[in-house]
């Protein structure tokens, strides 16, 4: 069984996880695409872009000063692929990037010190940027609830562009409209498409994206490759790409290629 996307957790049911069918996924397609558009997203917050739409919209000349990102500390929650894509591209533009993740690791070559999830509140007090690219499992969903939350910033912005479920959305609603972050971008959401009534799409500190942030030109002929290439594998009974661990919910380091 193929997804043709990097997560599984739609995918799996009891009889699944039990049986004896592999599973395969999509990881690697969205890698780099997804770590431009977080890079993306950090600029967009710091240098106020959605403000200058704004006030072009308005025709209004307004000069003002905004952030630079040199030194800026971001917390990447997910040291898979993906997340190390995000930590390398951040790292590249002068951010210093650190991870939270299953294993507390020192010296991590994308991520610099991972933090253990026990030290997630630790963590989330110093950061300016919160990256989440985590897979969703029972471990990691609603990781960002009110308690989180009230541990960030009130400077701080929040990054989702792993799974809407990683975050409580009603507590992350209340946080924005009391000031306790600055301000979120979300490519993911609880329920799909984001329904017209949610208070996020009127927030002035946050942006909404229609889960695209690894939709490149062109992604679509990667996804054909890759399972041709696996189904390739199968038939001559050579190792498959990307078996998920049915019971992690992702691909682990013993199962990838």
């Amino acid at each position: 069984v193929h997804i043709a996307s990097a997560g599984v957790e739609r995918l799996m049911f009891p009889a699944l996880i039990e049986g004896d069918a592999v599973v395969t996924n999509s990881r690697g397609i969205f890698d780099e695409p997804i770590a431009e558009y977080v890079l993306g997203l950090v600029l967009a917050f710091a240098k106020d872009l959605h403000t200058t739409v704004r006030l072009q919209g308005e025709r209004r000349w307004r000069h003002r000063e905004t952030e630079g990102i040199t030194g800026a500390r971001a917390l990447v929650a997910g040291t898979g692929p993906i997340g190390r894509a995000i930590g390398r591209r951040l790292s590249a533009a002068g951010l210093a990037v650190s991870g939270l993740g299953r294993t507390a690791r020192v010296a991590d070559p994308d991520l610099g010190t991972v933090h253990p999830m026990e030290r997630r509140d630790a963590a989330l007090a110093v950061a300016d940027y919160v990256v989440l690219a985590a897979p969703l499992t029972p471990q990691t969903r609603g990781m960002i609830d009110a308690a989180a939350l009230d541990r960030m910033r009130p400077s701080a912005r929040l990054i989702n562009v792993g799974r809407g479920a990683l975050v409580a959305e009603a507590d992350l609603v209340k946080a924005l409209r009391d000031g306790r972050i600055a301000g979120a971008a979300l490519d993911v959401f609880e329920d799909e498409p984001l329904p017209q009534s949610s208070p996020l799409w009127a927030m002035p500190n946050v942006i909404v994206s229609p889960h695209m942030s690894g939709d490149v030109v062109g992604w679509r002929d990667e996804l054909v490759r890759l399972f041709a290439d696996n189904l390739g594998r199968h038939v001559a009974g050579r190792p498959l790409r990307n078996v998920v661990d049915k019971r992690l919910g992702y691909v682990g380091s013993s199962t990838g290629s």
